[in-house]
């Protein structure tokens, strides 16, 4: 946002209406039409009486603290016969310029701790007239629909109150400094009484503790309590709506099982600390017990560097429930602790019937039963004992809680008029809430936009009539990571050898074309060494091969149209005399033990076993079926477009293929460290359950995510990852987004590692993408933050660090210590700074 750009106002005598200009609103008054001398009525309209003022109260245009701009946040009342009430923001600037006795007016309001609108002292002012470059605001209160309102945290000195409008439209945030506040600094009413405001104002005010249960926002919305119903939604609890309608009142205040509520009851339960199979240091305990050797770190604030600013310490987010809604939790934590006996009075009880049809079918079978069959065959068929069974479960169940409340608030954001700015906040992240960083930058945003991918126009525009691209190689990879490929067509055909490498970029269509033909016939060379060869074809190596070739092709993607055919349900089977070295099975008696071949499946073998001979180093190793299948679907069934498409994707992940498995031990380590500096309680989890291994995340870096999305999104995930517009192993930042999807699961709930293991394993098929994607985004883009904040930061110390030593003469050895004495920083390996890197 630039100071000044595209913002105007004007005043004069008659009504207000307001305008509305790149996200500001403003205040204007519009020309009577009619000549002559003001009325009596009108001149006692143009009069405001101000309620309520709050000095010190900041926006800040820019990222820079030197371009904040310090106001005064006001109610004001509109006098007429029907009287209205505006939320004001006025610029100490524009206050100074009508003199002292605008300012008293101000300053005694403030200092005033109730007004009675009565008061025949009431303060009428008149509102200053604005500027281009000023970002005042004044909207009456029934044009505002929502307050998002974030207290001061640890991490976050300043509290913030954001204001959307009815129109979509979202104010400049207002920044409550309360350490400079006049309302919030001088101790007492008394004192306020007595001092004298000085004119203008001084740039440093005297200091004094802030009180320890209010701040500014808080006082503004109890004063706004008086002139408009505040209704706070228990599905954000930052959020508050301004007199509601029925449909929002329905809405946001559904009721919402206090997140710590079960680890409470199985923390207090005389059968936890007695009976538990599960040793004590690992039990389920409150999020918020935090050990008391943690060493301090501004990174470690919250947990999550994307759950820093989710739920911040001084909102609350439970909601005192009825003693049935207790009764009936406390009951159902006995399910965590495996009682048969307590899990069928549960639901049995009538409080339980509204819940019991969302149930799965193994736990109603609890209801109303007698006898442990059905109980022990649930727990049986888990594969774990009743309470790990029990509490994988109950994970499961509230991740599904969760992720239905999560669609609920997308489809109440998409049915709301939309707008540019709230859109970017509430539609890619869902549940979660950008970090409101300790550096002085504005918080990272995903820039991804799936909902308009590239398509056979736009890629027909980037080029020239004799096939020379008009934009660069770096913009066609951006729009592509911002927004896929339509997968209508045969648009994937054509660009994924760009991306991958496969054909040149900034050449002409012809030299294009020659290339390709010599890699075509490289690619014939290279089949021929063992296609019509009976000594190589035969051959023991060879053989063993082409057996463990055959075996992964028959079964990988046989839902595919292309691979999900036989040779009996095929017409046409060829001459039976080219079908010896086209069927890839060393011997005929294999095939009746495996899936049913086609043409396809033969033809996908072929061009595994010719990259077999192609990389003699490295051959084939399980799992390539998986990389290849979908290149062949997508090419068309082109041998020649598939195989050189696949060595493309083996060169970004032949260290997966290692026969020593050095590359994924380097890439989970990695992974291991991104989440010890993001994520320091889910680290510190993982290593209290032995998962530091990361066993649960070796399939999805293994062949990036192929079996954890569908087929169409697992075609949408790799040309994102294909880009390296980002970092080249951007894929660990998505298994990372994945994780701390499901952080609270795995904290609250899985206390041993083979319960992380099997929870993760089941999310297979069960991972929205593009969130997944936009988490990823904005987790990397944090990532990239924090790495330039402790170079800068290391930077100064050493700098601070000379220039102490320089200054030290005549200081004692203490106070120079004291002032070099830093917070411990998080270390960044050469692995992790090497997840900076882009381009091969």
């Amino acid at each position: 946002m630039l100071v000044g750009k595209n913002h105007r106002a004007c005043y004069s005598d008659g009504s207000l209406s307001i305008i509305s200009s790149d996200s500001m609103v403003e205040i204007q008054r519009t020309q009577s039409e009619s000549s002559g001398s003001v009325s009596p009525s009108a001149e006692e309209e143009s009069k405001y009486r101000l309620l309520y003022s709050k000095s010190k109260v900041y926006v800040n245009p820019t990222a820079y603290a030197r371009d904040n701009i310090p106001g005064f946040v006001a109610l004001v009342k509109r006098e007429a016969v029907n009287p209205t009430y505006l939320l004001a923001w006025i610029p100490e600037t524009l206050l100074c310029e009508k003199g002292t006795d605008e300012w008293d007016k101000f300053v005694k309001i403030e200092e005033k701790a109730t007004l009675d609108e009565e008061d025949e002292d009431a303060v009428l002012i008149d509102l200053p007239t604005q500027r281009p470059e000023s970002y005042a605001f004044s909207v009456p209160l029934t044009s505002i629909y929502s307050l998002l309102v974030h207290p001061p945290t640890l991490s976050s000195w300043y509290g913030t109150i954001g204001i959307n409008l009815i129109n979509s439209s979202t104010l400049p945030t207002l920044h409550f400094h309360d350490d400079e506040s006049l309302s919030m600094t001088l101790p007492s009413r008394h004192t306020r009484r007595n001092s004298t405001s000085a004119y203008p104002p001084s740039t440093s005010l005297p200091s004094s503790p802030r009180p320890p249960t209010s701040w500014g926002g808080e006082d503004l919305l109890s004063r706004l309590r008086s002139y408009a119903h505040l209704l706070h939604s228990t599905l954000q609890p930052s959020l508050f709506i301004v007199d509601p309608s029925k449909a929002d009142i329905d809405a946001h205040t559904t009721q919402i099982f206090d997140d710590d509520a079960v680890d409470d009851i199985l923390a207090q339960s005389s059968y936890a600390s007695s009976h538990s199979p599960v040793p004590a240091h690992r039990r389920p305990r409150p999020l918020s017990n935090v050990p008391a050797n943690t060493p301090p770190s501004p990174y470690s604030t919250r947990s999550s560097i994307l759950h820093r600013s989710l739920y911040p310490p001084s909102i609350s987010t439970t909601q005192s429930g009825s003693q049935a809604r207790m009764a009936l939790l406390q009951s159902f934590s006995n399910i965590t602790r495996a009682t048969r006996h307590a899990a069928q009075n549960i639901l049995s009880h009538p409080l339980a019937k509204p819940i019991v049809p969302h149930l799965p079918d193994p736990v109603k079978s609890l209801v109303n039963v007698n006898g442990d069959l059905e109980w022990g065959s649930w727990v049986e068929k888990g594969g774990v004992g009743e309470f790990e069974s029990a509490r994988v479960y109950l994970a499961r169940w509230a991740r599904i809680v969760a992720e239905e409340g999560d669609r609920a608030r997308k489809r109440e954001a998409q049915a709301l008029p939309s707008s540019s700015n709230v859109v970017e906040e509430i539609s890619p992240l869902g549940v979660f809430e950008l970090l409101h960083s300790t550096i002085n930058l504005p918080s990272p945003k995903t820039s991804r936009d799936p909902a308009h991918p590239i398509d056979e126009v736009l890629w027909a525009k980037w080029f020239d009539k004799d096939g020379r691209p008009k934009v660069r190689l770096e913009e066609m990879r951006r729009e592509v990571f911002r927004r896929g490929i339509t997968p209508n067509g045969n648009l994937r055909k054509k660009m994924w050898p760009f991306i991958l490498g496969v054909h040149e970029w900034d050449i002409t269509g012809s030299e294009r074309e020659a290339k390709w033909e010599g890699k075509r016939k490289r690619y014939r060379e290279v089949k021929d060494e063992w296609c019509g060869v009976p000594e190589v074809f035969d051959r023991p190596d060879v053989l063993e091969e082409r057996h463990r070739i055959d075996v992964d092709c028959r079964r990988t993607d046989r839902t595919q149209p292309l691979f999900s055919t036989s040779y009996e349900d095929t017409a046409d089977n060829g001459p039976n005399g080219n079908r010896r070295y086209t069927t890839i099975s060393p011997q005929m008696s294999d095939i009746g033990a495996q899936s049913p071949s086609n043409e396809h499946i033969d033809r996908l073998a072929g061009i595994l076993l010719t990259y077999n001979f192609y990389n003699k180093e490295l051959g084939y190793v399980q799992g390539m079926s998986d990389l290849c299948a979908p290149l062949y679907v997508v090419m068309g069934s082109d041998e020649e477009l598939t195989f050189w498409c696949f060595v493309e994707v083996m060169n970004r992940m032949i260290q997966n293929f290692l026969r020593d498995q050095s590359g994924m031990k380097k890439q989970l380590s990695t992974l291991q460290e991104l989440i010890s500096v993001m994520d320091p309680d889910l680290y510190r989890h993982l290593e209290k359950t032995d998962g530091l291994n990361l066993f649960f995340c070796f399939r999805w870096v293994l062949i990036t995510f192929k079996r954890e999305f569908p087929f169409d999104d697992v075609l949408r995930l790799w040309e994102v990852l294909w880009t390296d517009y980002y970092s080249n192993e951007f894929v660990l930042f998505v298994a990372l987004a994945v994780l701390e999807s499901h952080r609270d699961m795995i904290l609250r709930y899985l206390v041993e590692f083979d319960e992380i293991l099997k929870y993760c394993n089941e999310l297979s098929m069960t991972i929205e993408l593009d969130s997944t994607l936009a988490q990823a985004e904005v987790l990397f883009l944090s990532f990239a933050q924090l790495v330039a904040d402790i170079d800068r930061r290391r930077a100064e110390e050493v700098t601070d660090s000379t220039s102490s030593v320089l200054r030290r003469r005549g200081t004692s050895a203490s106070d120079g210590n004291a002032s070099l004495s830093k917070v411990a920083m998080p270390t960044l390996s050469d692995n992790l700074r090497d997840l900076l890197k882009t381009g091969r």
